[in-house]
């Protein structure tokens, strides 16, 4: 029997549970989290301000986590680690703290919101997306319709969704982003789809325009850029997140890329008997060959079973990501999957890219509408090493189609003569990944 120690109570670190008491009920497992709320999906956050899942948000509750077996400790953060002594130290949110024994240790701590050092940053109305408590204060304030102006900051993923969500109480929204386009991971022309969406609908955006403050008198009441000032009622920061690895690399734990914890396929860090997953961590990218700080539900999920089950004895491997992500603003989807030209570019990998665009179901069936898949090819194989999609509703699901692609090293060729289902209601016979994928072709062959 072994004493488990997990640091993370959310999908990284209770996928680690779970597991590691699957294998053997006899292990010890105790997992000290600094929330109150525990098994959660961080990315349905945006969806819940606006009022879908509410009941669905905890997965299990700690309860049942006992009832397996595991000891559940809420509101305990992990402050220090000494991997000599196999201990580490615990504070409670009173500001007790405390040493706990391991055998084997799992680092599930996750990433926490950038919090910008700016002027008037701490003023109430200013909210970050990253845990449960934030998400009800800000849907609080809009049922209680106190918003009418808000400013997102940052056009990622959650700038986006936040944006959709403050729309649909009817709150007048303006976007900022301090780069030149909205969702870095999208190739500009890709983005500039989003963008053109989101004017649509009536929310203002502004690229090329970082915020340096943010004014009010007892709350905020305006965001300031280097070239505007705008008013707001309410300010939401998505401008990324960090891994929460400082204590762990104070102990001796190598970091690697953005200062996520450095693992092997066994999530193993360098020290023994202990490991990483989740947010924290990084992954190894299969196209790229590096490894990278991607974090995604996905890979906290795997990555934690991955983890669980080593610690708990056995010899499992994750094999790495490509990147994969999906997500939905108004009535637009996209997706990306593997490299994008600019990743590629910074390699120094040359490229080339094709796209195309059809109808999400066949024109006569009611509900159809546009998407458009873009391919990237490397020059010298023609082998596929990313892909994007941005389109109407059903479209970002069809990355997924490409994933065996860029993991396998597929080309278009490839691509064109898999046997696809197809029926009115779900796509055009010439489905959009292989519509791209005869452009391809017709330009290698001229």
């Amino acid at each position: 029997m072994s004493k488990i120690v997990i640091l993370g109570g959310v999908a990284a670190g209770m996928s680690a549970a779970s597991k590691a008491i699957r294998m053997d009920k006899n292990h010890k497992i105790t997992v000290y989290t600094d929330e109150r709320y525990i098994s959660y999906s961080a990315c349905v956050l945006p969806y819940f301000v606006k009022g879908i899942y509410e009941k669905d948000v905890i997965l299990r509750t700690p309860e049942a986590f006992q009832k397996m077996g595991v000891d559940v400790q809420l509101d305990c953060r992990a402050t220090a680690m000494d991997p000599a002594a196999k201990t580490v130290t615990i504070t409670t949110k009173e500001g007790r703290s405390f040493t706990d024994t391991y055998d084997k240790l799992i680092i599930a701590t996750g990433a926490r919101a950038i919090k910008p050092s700016l002027p008037g940053i701490d003023l109430p109305g200013i909210y970050q997306v990253k845990k449960i408590p934030d998400v009800n204060a800000i849907r609080s304030i809009l049922r209680a319709h106190e918003v009418k102006k808000a400013v997102v900051v940052g056009g990622g993923f959650i700038g986006l969704e936040m944006t959709e969500a403050l729309s649909s109480y009817g709150v007048e929204v303006t976007l900022l982003e301090f780069a030149p386009q909205l969702v870095a991971p999208l190739d500009p022309d890709m983005a500039a789809m989003i963008e053109a969406h989101l004017v649509e609908k009536g929310v203002s955006v502004h690229t090329n325009e970082g915020v340096t403050a943010f004014e009010g008198e007892g709350k905020v009441q305006r965001a300031v850029t280097c070239k505007n000032t705008y008013p707001a009622d309410m300010v939401i920061l998505a401008i990324g997140v960090v891994p929460n690895s400082e204590f762990a690399a104070r102990a001796g734990v190598r970091t690697g890329a953005k200062n996520a914890i450095l693992v092997n396929e066994y999530l193993e860090t360098n020290l023994p008997d202990v490991y990483a997953a989740g947010d924290c961590a990084t992954a190894r990218h299969l196209v790229s060959g590096q490894d990278v700080f991607i974090p995604l539900g996905t890979t906290a999920n795997k990555q934690g079973k991955v983890a669980g089950e080593n610690a708990a004895g056995g010899h499992a491997a994750f094999p790495g990501i490509v990147g994969t992500t999906v997500f939905k603003v108004m009535d637009l989807e996209a997706g990306r999957t593997g490299l994008s030209t600019a990743e590629a570019a910074a390699m120094g990998r040359p490229v080339w890219e094709v796209k195309a665009t059809t109808e999400t179901k066949a024109t006569y069936y009611p509900g159809w509408g546009k998407c458009t898949m873009k391919l990237i090819m490397d020059k010298e194989t023609n082998v596929i090493v990313g892909a994007q999609i941005v389109g109407n509703e059903t479209a970002a699901k069809r990355i997924d189609l490409l994933v065996p692609c860029v993991q396998l090293g597929l080309t278009p060729a490839d691509l064109a003569k898999f046997d696809i289902s197809y029926a009115p209601p779900f796509c055009h016979p010439m489905d959009v990944a292989q519509a791209a994928a005869n452009v391809a072709l017709s330009q290698i062959q001229n």
